[in-house]
């Protein structure tokens, strides 16, 4: 299946990190075509709290529409994609997914500090919202460090891909997307599982001890099915690449990533359900924060 994106909403709150998803919009509007929109979110809740503010509280509404307006303009300045402005008021992740959904958007590309600090628990903080309320696919950039865009006139370079794979159906839905991009861009990708030890450990002294499996021939069991996902789509062998690692599959994944100079990681998760949120809030919140490369998300339905 050919990727396909029309819509694309780039998040910007107009901060230098917020600023980092501009480039990917631009060029991914350029590689596919498509309409972008950029989006900015006024937040009125802390100006509700004094009285002066909530007399003039349409006047001040006003006010910030225009700045963001220019703003929005000023940043796609000279920039020839189809593009529009896109201002909303209220919570920024419940704004962003309310408009997505108006927009029949196909990825959304928001921006996080990671790792650390007073700025991370503020733009970290709408991101992490964000991949919780939203349904289409969700790209989180930081400030560079490991880039398959390097600026708005750069081309999109997807070279290595990694797709984290636990054989559940939302990781196969992360595969799915994993090898359309990589039949777009030509790339080699990555199929990796990360064995955690005290789920393996209990499986070996259970259901497999009276077979005598080694963990050995467990790890061969891994690989096949891994091999088997790969022979499922049609794409040159020679360019998947399976992987079994061992350990915190946040820790594992970033280590890698970095080693095999990954440009982009794809994960699965569930959305809108309690499983998904408590796997977002932790496997892949952390692996957003550690990664030093872009990490999209892919939803599935409940």
């Amino acid at each position: 299946m050919e990727e396909k994106i029309e819509n694309i909403i780039c998040t910007t709150d107009f901060s230098d990190s917020a600023n980092h998803t501009i480039p990917y919009g631009i060029a991914l509007a350029r590689e596919f075509d498509a309409k972008l929109y950029l989006c900015h979110v006024i937040d009125l809740t802390t100006a509700s709290r004094y009285g002066e503010a909530v007399v003039a509280l349409e006047e001040l509404k006003q006010q910030m529409r225009g700045y963001a307006h220019e703003q929005l303009h000023r940043l796609m300045q000279d920039q020839t994609v189809t593009w529009e402005p896109l201002i909303g008021i209220g919570n920024a992740a419940d704004e962003i997914a309310r408009l997505a959904v108006s927009k029949n958007t196909d990825i959304i590309i928001s921006a996080t500090h990671g790792r650390s600090g007073l700025k991370r628990s503020i733009l970290g903080s709408v991101t992490a919202r964000l991949m919780r309320e939203v349904t289409c696919p969700l790209l989180v950039v930081r400030s560079p460090e490991h880039d398959f865009v390097q600026s708005a006139d750069s081309k999109v370079m997807l070279n290595k891909i990694l797709v984290g794979c636990d054989f559940s159906s939302d990781s196969l839905l992360a595969l799915q997307k994993g090898f359309d991009l990589a039949r777009r861009f030509h790339s080699v990708l990555h199929l990796v599982h990360v064995i955690e030890p005290p789920i393996y450990n209990q499986l070996l002294q259970s259901t497999l001890e009276s077979e005598q499996t080694t963990q050995q021939e467990l790890k061969s069991r891994l690989l096949q099915q891994l091999m088997g996902l790969a022979t499922a789509h049609p794409v040159t062998l020679s360019t998947v690449r399976p992987a079994l690692l061992i350990g915190k599959p946040h820790e594992e994944l970033t280590k890698y990533a970095v080693l095999h100079n990954i440009d982009l990681i794809i994960l699965g998760i569930r959305g809108h359900d309690l499983v998904g949120s408590l796997l977002a809030g932790s496997t892949t919140d952390r692996l957003m924060r550690l990664a030093a490369c872009p990490v999209l998300l892919v939803y599935s339905t409940p």
